[in-house]
């Protein structure tokens, strides 16, 4: 399914939430959907799916979300981040969706079992009862078995374990085939398993509309470690772009082009008081993440 967005505004109150977004994601292009809360992301997936009005042209397949809501949510599979409360049964849900989708139990059954969630077992419990990584697995096999042609999943693995997550990395390869691929998410393993393309959202505008890689590159930094035990370099740090941390130890991120220029510009600077350096290569969605890392490094 192809999505093409032309000028799209939307406003709550006084707020413009989404600025004039264009976008053009052909058919089966798997793409992430990023950017900082309050961004637009979840409202921009809420006018796909023809939950929310707005200013401007959003057309899937040639078709408008909200004059042909029922025609394409046929074909539309959703895993928000947070599984509705509800009161309905594991059993009613599955032989709901089943129904809706023309798919045999047994193949949402399967999928399930994957992740080691036993739908049998479970089919006389509430949705609401079932733990937060039980809801996820469900909603994922949910998604995976309908075939859809477009499949949106906010945050998929956010309640799962290392184990479910690798799971299910390897059944979306494997079951995800043709499908267009709209994924909301702040982890950089999501990005760099399901993904070829990346969308970022900044106030409601599009800041970055490119391939993962060219994206991964501009989040390619070092954090680097400076431990000395004189206090006489503490300036000459700080103007740097260093900020103390743990004991004798100053830290900052650089750029892995910048590293070892900068490194250079230390070893000569130090003359000798350099008690130890280290440098870690890392990657990074947002900038706000990399602070929050490097702190906590530090």
């Amino acid at each position: 399914m192809d999505i093409t967005l032309r000028n799209v505004v939307k406003i709550f109150g006084s707020i413009k939430v989404l600025d004039g977004v264009s976008l053009s994601v052909p058919s089966g292009r798997k793409t992430a959907l990023i950017g900082p809360n309050g961004s637009g992301k979840s409202t921009l997936t809420r006018i796909l799916m023809g939950m929310l009005a707005c200013e401007g042209e959003v057309l899937l397949d040639g078709l408008s979300p909200f004059a042909r809501r029922e025609r394409l949510a046929r074909r539309m599979a959703y895993v928000p981040q947070s599984p509705p409360q509800l009161s309905a049964s594991v059993a009613d849900v599955v032989r709901a969706v089943a129904r809706i989708r023309d798919l045999e139990e047994r193949r949402i059954a399967v999928i399930a079992a994957q992740f080691d969630l036993d739908l049998g077992a479970l089919a006389g419990r509430p949705i609401r009862a079932l733990s937060a990584g039980m809801k996820q697995k469900l909603l994922i096999a949910l998604a995976l078995s309908s075939r859809a042609d477009l499949l949106i999943l906010d945050e998929p693995t956010a309640s799962l374990d290392v184990s479910a997550r690798a799971r299910f990395f390897s059944l979306f390869a494997e079951m995800s085939g043709t499908a267009t691929l709209l994924l909301c998410s702040h982890r950089l393993e999501e990005i760099q398993h399901l993904v070829e393309h990346v969308v970022a959202l900044d106030g409601g505008r599009v800041i970055f509309d490119g391939p993962v890689e060219t994206f991964l590159q501009t989040r390619a930094v070092s954090l680097m470690e400076v431990v000395t035990t004189r206090n006489s370099h503490a300036d000459w740090l700080r103007a740097h772009g260093f900020r103390p941390a743990f004991g004798s130890s100053w830290v900052r991120s650089v750029a892995r082009a910048e590293k070892m220029a900068l490194l250079n510009e230390i070893v000569a600077q130090f003359d000798g008081d350099l008690d130890n350096v280290v440098i870690r290569d890392v990657e990074t969605l947002s900038d706000k993440a990399w602070e929050a890392r490097s702190c906590a490094d530090g």
